[in-house]
């Protein structure tokens, strides 16, 4: 018996004494896709700021595959030691887990939300030689000709795939869903004019917007868009119900110590208010969440259920 009490006794001594240590070796921020996204881009930003606040470094690694839930499926597996983490989109979060048959995780009990660190509108594109020039066009070409006008996407149960699902059910209309394997080619054939639409996320396609090669018909946030100021909400437009964010949060494996997420949360926020991080994000569209862990749990749960119930209503999969 003594020597149990003097066994959990030293567990507790040093838990705390690993908090009050925190960081002391290199701790990893799981990114569950490829180089190069969002994710990716927004991990390294803020790993890169917490290394120079923290002493110590933050590495980024990639674990893509199965539409982020491999990603999701390590940060599960790993020890809530305060070394691993995970920033992800909502995907492995609010959407795989309703597409996929078989998921090894539960999203909302076995990670521990810590923040939302960004957020972005979609943004309704077409290419620039389009006849469309309003929604008000692209809802007459749909009623026109009914599962017709095609959509790209970056893939099934993407955020742009779900948008134009909502978009379709809000406006009782149907185009034709083309879906690519990533954002990149979806784009490439929109700018070509091999496909007619897209939503896609405001910060991927700015450049082709600048450029004059698409034409933005209007964002799918509850206000412009500080980097298209001259395109309405879908709200303006007369749309209601398709008010839409990607975005991007940081989770842990559920458990970790209180006082080590308390210290990454406010280096984080820390992170998200420095000057070059904060005007890296809002050059490209992306706006600065950085809201409580209360609020993420509030949030995740609100989008759980939307999510839930458009994959089922609509009888989307990721096949």
């Amino acid at each position: 018996m003594k020597r149990s009490l003097a066994a959990l006794a030293f567990g507790l001594a040093s838990s705390v004494a690993c908090a009050q240590a925190w960081p002391n070796k290199p701790v990893t921020f799981l990114v569950p896709f490829p180089p190069g996204g969002s994710t990716d881009t927004v991990a390294r930003a803020v790993g890169a700021s917490l290394q120079g606040q923290l002493g110590q470094t933050f590495v980024v690694e990639n674990k893509p595959g199965a539409t982020g839930t491999l990603g999701a499926a390590q940060l599960k597996r790993s020890p809530p030691d305060g070394y691993t983490f995970m920033v992800t989109s909502l995907g492995p979060l609010v959407v795989a887990p309703h597409l996929l048959k078989s998921v090894s995780y539960d999203a909302m009990k076995d990670f521990d939300p810590l923040t939302v660190l960004v957020q972005a509108p979609n943004v309704l594109v077409v290419p620039a030689a389009s006849p469309h020039k309003t929604v008000a066009d692209v809802i007459a070409a749909l009623k026109a000709n009914p599962g017709k006008m095609s959509f790209a996407s970056s893939g099934n149960g993407s955020s742009d795939h779900l948008t134009v699902e909502l978009f379709w059910l809000q406006t009782a209309t149907s185009g034709l869903h083309i879906p690519y394997k990533g954002g990149a080619p979806a784009i490439s054939d929109l700018l070509g004019g091999q496909v007619d639409a897209s939503f896609q996320n405001v910060n991927a396609v700015l450049p082709h917007i600048n450029a004059g090669k698409l034409k933005a018909l209007a964002v799918t946030g509850d206000k412009r868009s500080a980097v298209l100021p001259q395109v309405p909400t879908l709200i303006e437009a007369g749309i209601q119900g398709v008010d839409v964010y990607s975005w991007q949060a940081l989770v842990a494996p559920e458990g970790v110590p209180a006082d080590v997420r308390t210290k990454l949360n406010a280096a984080v926020h820390a992170a998200l208010q420095d000057p070059k991080v904060k005007q890296q994000f809002t050059s490209v569209g992306l706006e600065v969440v950085g809201n409580s862990a209360e609020e993420f749990a509030a949030f995740q749960q609100r989008e759980n259920a939307r999510w839930k119930q458009l994959i089922e209503t609509r009888k989307i999969s990721a096949e």
